[in-house]
């Protein structure tokens, strides 16, 4: 003899997959929403972690920016040093030639002439005296001509004194000259002695007294 069920197995069929629907629903609804929260911890521990990082650069960039401030300072100190050693360089290396440009000045200087002012602008000498005649400063430059270490001489102005009656014979005519100072050979050797310290080598010329009512 059949069986025959007669419960309602379409219904409850029914219902049996409309549970598991919803229960597979609010799985995929749940793991959803942990993914997104996962995902806004990540990019929100990344975006602290950037602005962690950028703000440890900003600090490095300002500690670099006072170093870079504080080597320029030093690259203006170190520049002004070099500076002052050139220059105390150069002068240690022009003393020789004013030894000799004084030793020159005294020794050129011949009878009936004296020099009242010498004045220099670079490699210059400006040289203004008084003379008894003008065959005097003829001479004059002749003998300043002959040197090693004064080359050039050029006669700015000679002129006759109005004065009625010079107290000395000598100031009868005054004279302006120019002239260029010259290095000979064997000059760089000496400088370069010089060099060595401050004090004066042996055998330089001792820098002479000016003659009386010479330059000044």
């Amino acid at each position: 003899m059949a069986r025959i069920n007669l419960l309602p197995w379409r219904e409850q069929r029914r219902k049996q997959r409309e549970k598991e629907f919803f229960a597979m629903l609010g799985a995929a609804a749940g793991a959803a929403i942990l993914s997104f929260l996962g995902l806004m911890l990540f990019f929100s521990g990344q975006i602290d972690g950037q602005l962690a990082r950028n703000a440890y650069l900003e600090g490095e960039i300002t500690q670099l920016d006072a170093k870079i401030k504080e080597i320029e300072e030093l690259d203006k100190t170190r520049d002004q040093l070099l500076s002052r050693k050139k220059a105390i360089e150069e002068l240690q290396a022009d003393r020789a030639r004013m030894v000799h440009l004084f030793d020159e000045l005294v020794r050129t200087v011949p009878d009936g002439v004296h020099l009242r002012s010498v004045k220099q602008a670079g490699e210059i000498l400006t040289l203004e005296g008084l003379a008894e005649s003008n065959t005097r400063v003829s001479t004059y430059m002749r003998s300043l001509d002959a040197s090693q270490w004064l080359e050039n001489p050029d006669l700015g102005i000679v002129q006759t004194k109005v004065d009625n009656k010079p107290a000395d014979p000598r100031n009868r005519y005054s004279f302006i000259l120019r002239i260029t100072l010259s290095k000979p050979q064997g000059a760089k050797t000496e400088e370069a002695d010089l060099e060595g310290g401050p004090s004066t080598p042996a055998g330089a010329t001792p820098i002479p007294p000016a003659p009386t009512g010479g330059a000044t």
